[in-house]
């Protein structure tokens, strides 16, 4: 189905759940609401065939809970095909919780949430996002075992970040193999687009391979931190989108390429961390396949983060994370070559492979 980023007012024409355009067939969606913490959740699972429903928990403020239901309908959706095409035995599901994560967030709701999160049995394990840290989650952890990403120093895998950079950075080479006959990114421009926690360790993934950087973020002294760690330049232009460089790498919220940016991109590939990055996935990722823009799949190539909080569930070490991460490359490469012969844009063919996945498995469970 095709989902699109709506406007507010459009939102609240809709049935509250059932109508939005972003529900696709989701088994169970939980409103949380605390009233001593001024905790606002909600989770949404989409889909537990290949097992527990696994995504992390972002904090965000957002404009209106029409936005937050939007955004945690599509997360999970995106989590369910994560997994599959990835090869793990996990569903989909995430949760938002709606607040500002620098004033709001204090330990007292982050239990509250991980009560609620208990609640559900094991059906939703939860994991960190935007606006979350390590130590978030080992708040959790003091209510429910069903949370991953915790420290390390308390057995868990730890900050998923820099696996799921790495995990951008092979799909990264993958498309550039496609695109140009070989994944050397030496001398490459790469505009990374958002420069958090994965942003910046894709900035150094891309600095120690050669690319020429040039990094944007709303944060002015993140830019001139990691500016100053790695050499990157910053962008000053006026609008990232026409920039004639080789690779455009969305690292911060989603649906970047929309009605206003699609036909605009300069880019020969996008390829990034960001979730959701189509607002119109039918739409928009046709237009990308007739400009003959490469788009690496964001829920195939950010993947690395799952792979490494699933290592905490299947007791794997670090060896078979990074295995697993590296795979991300070859998995790419066959989606784009799959996609150029049977004519279809690289998200249809990820998408048709990950369902697959999971009817297979729903017939052997008959």
């Amino acid at each position: 189905m095709s989902l699109e980023v709506l406007t507010p007012n459009e939102l609240t024409n809709m049935d509250p759940v059932f109508g939005q355009l972003s529900f696709d067939d989701h088994e169970q969606i939980v409103f949380c609401n605390d009233k001593d913490t001024g905790l606002k959740a909600i989770i949404g699972i989409h889909n537990t065939v290949l097992g527990p429903a696994l995504g992390g928990t972002r904090m965000w403020q957002y404009s209106n809970e029409y936005e937050a239901l939007n955004d945690v309908l599509r997360l999970s959706r995106g989590m369910t095909y994560k997994s599959a095409i990835t090869g793990l035995n996990l569903g989909g599901g995430k949760a938002v919780i709606i607040g500002d994560a620098k004033t709001q967030k204090t330990p007292e709701l982050m239990r509250r949430f991980g009560e609620f999160v208990h609640s559900l049995s094991g059906k939703y394990i939860t994991a960190e996002d935007v606006g979350m840290e390590t130590s978030d989650m080992d708040t959790v952890r003091e209510v429910t075992p069903y949370v991953t990403g915790i420290s390390e120093s308390k057995g868990g895998a730890g900050n998923p970040s820099p696996i799921t950079a790495y995990g951008v950075f092979m799909g990264m080479k993958a498309a550039a193999k496609f695109k140009f006959g070989s994944d050397d990114l030496e001398n490459k421009s790469v505009i990374v687009q958002g420069i958090g926690h994965v942003g910046e360790s894709l900035v150094e993934h891309l600095t120690n391979d050669g690319a020429k950087v040039i990094i944007s973020d709303i944060n002015e002294e993140r830019l001139e931190a990691v500016k100053a760690k790695y050499g990157a330049e910053i962008y000053t232009g006026n609008n990232i989108y026409t920039e004639p460089v080789d690779i455009y790498a969305p690292c911060a919220l989603g649906a970047t390429i929309n009605d206003l940016t699609v036909n605009k991109i300069q880019a020969k590939i996008i390829a990034g961390a960001a979730n959701n990055q189509l607002a119109n996935e039918l739409f928009h990722g046709r237009i990308l396949k007739n400009r003959g823009i490469v788009y690496a799949p964001d829920f195939l190539i950010n993947a690395g983060g799952i792979i490494n909080v699933y290592a905490e569930l299947e007791n794997y070490g670090k060896a078979e994370i990074m295995r697993k991460t590296e795979n991300i490359y070859n998995t790419t490469l066959e989606i784009l070559n799959s996609a150029e012969a049977d004519k279809v844009t690289t998200l249809e063919a990820a998408l048709s492979i990950a369902k697959n996945r999971i009817e297979e498995r729903k017939k052997e469970n008959r």
